[in-house]
């Protein structure tokens, strides 16, 4: 490409930057379509059954490798980066989380579902724009994704220079940490590709040493159904008995893997609001989510990430967290929030209460309550 519509690449690129940046974006990145490269490890990841129950990874296939396939005609991927800690997050943050996931009797949800669900965050403003450089060039054909989508996300922005595939096997940046949101724009524009970083791990194993799980099986290869985050949102199932002591206090996601990351001292603090902490999810009890009913959660969740897992599962993770809570230091209040719930819960709901309630011996139970 030498010009659109009277604009040289190099300049259409830095106005694209400019719009992101005016958007809340913090890097904008362009991709090639050629991920083939990227097809064996895909095919290998799904042939070793490491997606667990998210059937989509597997009716997909290998299309998520081919964005052309996906939507035809696409020339490029314009890649975007959001950093989503809370504009208010104080220094030493990794600290006070470490110190909420060792206090058994709080409850631990991802920081980045603290917020306004981050789909409808990047997908409106990728799609505004999407608005802007049509406004600049002239209609072309595009389609904007936010996880939500066969895209291999991690890939694309790798290969545009967004950052470069950390050993937990998400997106790393020297300056900016991990703890960002990804989305892409697949477009028939044959815009200037932006280059790849050098990775940066070295020799470090902090995230596949701390994982709770063990859910990175090597570096750069992640065993999902092992993984906390994927037990706490995508699995709609019972989990594992022998996985759930290891799970913790963590109700929704898991970030161990980043709050070790040494890069993560970089993380940036996201200067949109979307993202700041919503109905004390950074500092609740699990007993006080435990006395949600439905309706407290729907309303509680409503425009959040949490909402999309349902009331069912949110039960199932708490009483997970409560039954930890309980191995932890018997506590009365905790057994007998448990107990008063078992008769009306689901079957699956029930079979994890009944796990938790485990952790209250018969004897002890008895001459404390």
């Amino acid at each position: 490409m030498t010009a659109v519509q009277g604009l040289d690449e190099t300049t259409l690129l830095a106005r694209l930057r400019e719009w992101a940046s005016a958007l809340g974006f913090s890097q904008i990145g362009v991709a090639d379509v050629d991920l083939s490269s990227a097809e064996p490890g895909l095919r290998e990841w799904l042939h070793n059954g490491f997606h667990g129950s998210m059937d989509y990874m597997a009716v997909h296939g290998i299309k998520r490798a081919r964005p052309a396939e996906l939507v035809p005609g696409t020339v490029r991927v314009i890649t975007a980066r959001m950093d989503y800690l809370p504009q208010h997050t104080p220094e030493g943050w990794q600290a006070i989380e470490w110190q909420r996931i060792g206090e058994a009797s709080q409850a631990s949800v991802s920081i980045y579902a603290r917020g306004r669900d981050y789909h409808k965050v990047l997908r409106s403003r990728l799609q505004k724009l999407a608005d802007q450089l049509a406004d600049a060039v002239g209609p072309f054909g595009h389609r904007v994704f936010t996880d939500s989508a066969p895209v291999l996300e991690v890939e694309l922005a790798s290969r545009s220079g967004i950052g470069w595939r950390g050993k937990h096997t998400l997106a790393l940046h020297r300056d900016a940490g991990s703890m960002f949101f990804l989305g892409e724009i697949y477009v028939d524009l044959p815009l200037p590709l932006t280059p790849a970083v050098d990775n940066h791990c070295g020799s470090c194993s902090a995230c596949i040493d701390v994982c709770p799980t063990r859910a990175i099986v090597a570096p750069y290869r992640l065993d999902a159904r092992r993984c906390i985050a994927y037990l706490t949102i995508e699995h709609d199932g019972a989990i594992p008995v022998e996985l759930r002591p290891l799970i913790g206090n963590r109700i929704y996601g898991c970030d161990d893997c980043q709050l070790v990351c040494p890069w993560n001292k970089y993380a940036k603090r996201s200067g949109l609001p979307d993202f700041d902490p919503r109905e004390g999810l950074d500092d609740a009890t699990l007993t006080q989510l435990w006395q949600w009913s439905e309706d407290d959660f729907l309303r509680h969740t409503e425009g959040s990430a949490i909402r999309r897992i349902g009331y069912e599962r949110w039960q199932r993770n708490l009483a997970v967290g409560l039954g930890n809570a309980l191995r932890a230091r018997f506590d009365p209040s905790i057994a007998n929030a448990l107990r008063e719930r078992l008769a009306q819960a689901s079957p699956l709901v029930r079979e994890h209460i009944v796990w938790a309630l485990e952790g209250a011996p018969v004897s002890r139970a008895a001459g404390s309550s």
